[in-house]
């Protein structure tokens, strides 16, 4: 699997587009308001720019797309896609992650964005893909992955504590391209 070096422009003119080293602070700074304030994601204590790094350098190695949403110079967002487990069995599965700034919620980018990661995603041969949201409140994530065709497939109830309260982890899967209509190790025609 590789990364197409596109960019794909919105109608809106938000330009969705792969990351660049460039784009690490602000990508940092997103994440980290996440952990400091949200329930999103499980992490309790933000990663500094070098670790961001380090984790974009992982997803980028294994030729996934990592990509941010860029409007007149500024990143609101980004989002990427990483090998659901470590095993080999699992190379076709992948799981998304999105995270917008949070004056950039609720606008319909994280939309977008999920959609061109999709794209991106099929287009290397991915087969399925979950997404796996921090707390079952989390109304915004739930609603834009059924809005592009996401389905249920379970809770983990009471699976993380933060902010002094249980927090459930929201399981749902879309299948990409053929999905599990034949192996994706097939010969090509």
């Amino acid at each position: 699997m590789s990364t197409e070096i596109s960019s794909t422009p919105t109608a809106t003119g938000l330009l969705i587009r792969p990351s660049t080293e460039a784009d690490l602070s602000a990508i940092q700074a997103i994440y980290q308001h996440a952990v400091l304030h949200g329930t999103g994601t499980f992490e309790t204590e933000a990663p500094d720019v070098a670790e961001m790094a380090r984790r974009r350098g992982e997803v980028l190695g294994r030729g996934l797309p990592y990509l941010v949403a860029e409007s007149q110079g500024r990143i609101l967002g980004y989002a990427y896609a990483n090998y659901f487990r470590p095993r080999l069995a699992y190379r076709f599965c992948l799981e998304d992650s999105i995270y917008l700034h949070p004056d950039s919620q609720g606008l319909g980018i994280g939309k977008l964005m999920l959609a061109e990661l999709i794209a991106r995603c099929e287009a290397l041969g991915a087969r399925q893909m979950l997404a796996v949201i921090g707390d079952s409140q989390n109304r915004g994530s739930i609603g834009v992955h059924r809005a592009l065709g996401f389905e249920d497939t379970g809770i983990l109830k009471s699976s993380g504590w933060k902010f002094g309260r249980w927090l459930d982890v929201v399981l749902m899967q879309r299948q990409l391209g053929q999905g599990d209509g034949n192996s994706p190790e097939a010969p090509k025609p």
